[in-house]
């Protein structure tokens, strides 16, 4: 999954790499291959990336478990779906001033209902957890942010080769036993990018720099000398435009449009707010706005694509029909 023409993963692999973390273990499940292909060993990012595959899903706990065999020590482990700027480095001192057996970073949002809050005693030990809790559960707003510290020797209480959910057995399992659990709450940017919205929203906040990521993107105008625009074509900022782009003439991109590489923007086009994947074409006329299409979709002459839209990988939207007269 790109984030302005980077793969999502390598965000959190260089924030490990910037709090010290350079032994990286990824488990996978699905389109490992493609995933391979993407982040090769790590040494683009700085760390040395291993992978293990699961034979079947084994949830978010027996994942980690069947993970953790080549690693020792105190693991850290990041969701797949999180993007964030935090202190990894600072909520380890957490950990290790407080002689927790696990940390987890918590979050405060809005609306905790499609999440897990976790409710915390004065001194920052876990009190209970309540995974998507009713609006009549609701005593806090801190959620589980997908980020925690653990104690190695504690994972071997997952059972191996069966689906084991981290948030739903193995956190209150540990409560349950009197193992010191703290939650960890600061101020950084964090989101969680599994849904289409979300996944749009992180690629807005990068471009306005609300979150702190060296990465740099693929972008215009660092690619300019990649990217064929006729005359009349305009890109308002900001912007991330990839190599081997087209624009045409009277063609509009942004403000805030993300596009990757090898795209094709016919004539008097505009795309605004848009998230573009490779080798998207779009015909003369169309507009697309606040919206989503992936590799290879093809948007015909004059056609509309509205906010919220998600378009599959070579996806074909049809012209427009002529208007009479």
């Amino acid at each position: 999954m790109p984030l302005l023409n980077v793969p999502f993963l390598a965000y959190q692999l260089d924030l490990l790499r910037r709090h010290g973390i350079h032994d990286v273990v990824l488990s996978c499940s699905y389109l490992v291959d493609e995933v391979r292909r993407a982040m090769g060993d790590g040494a683009a990012w700085g760390v040395r990336l291993r992978y293990v595959v699961e034979p079947e899903p084994l949830g978010t706990g027996g994942g980690v478990r069947n993970a953790v065999d080549l690693v020792g020590g105190l693991v850290v482990v990041l969701n797949g779906d999180v993007l964030t700027d935090a202190d990894l480095g600072a909520m380890l001192r957490f950990h290790a001033d407080r002689r927790a057996r696990t940390t987890l970073y918590l979050f405060p949002v809005p609306d905790p209902t499609p999440y897990g809050l976790v409710e915390l005693e004065g001194t920052g030990r876990v009190r209970r957890f309540v995974e998507k809790p009713r609006r009549d559960q609701i005593t806090t707003n801190t959620i589980n942010a997908g980020i925690y510290a653990i104690d190695r020797a504690l994972l071997d209480r997952i059972d191996t080769g069966r689906a084991v959910s981290i948030e739903r057995e193995f956190f209150p399992g540990l409560l349950s036993d009197g193992v010191p659990v703290y939650g960890w709450v600061p101020e950084y940017y964090w989101i969680d990018i599994g849904s289409p919205a979300q996944y749009r929203q992180a690629q807005l906040d990068l471009m306005a720099k609300r979150v702190s990521a060296p990465i740099a993107p693929a972008a215009w105008p660092a690619g300019a000398q990649t990217v064929a625009t006729t005359p009349g074509a305009t890109v308002l900022t900001p912007s991330v435009i990839g190599a081997g782009n087209r624009l045409g003439a009277g063609s509009i991109v942004g403000p805030q449009t993300v596009m990757g590489e090898e795209c094709t923007v016919g004539p008097a086009a505009v795309v605004e707010g848009a998230v573009l994947w490779d080798h998207v074409e779009i015909g003369e006329g169309a507009v697309l706005r606040d919206c989503i299409v992936a590799n290879g979709a093809r948007i015909g002459r004059g056609a509309i694509v509205g906010p919220g839209t998600v378009l599959a990988a070579g996806a074909v939207v049809p012209d427009a029909p002529a208007r009479s007269g």
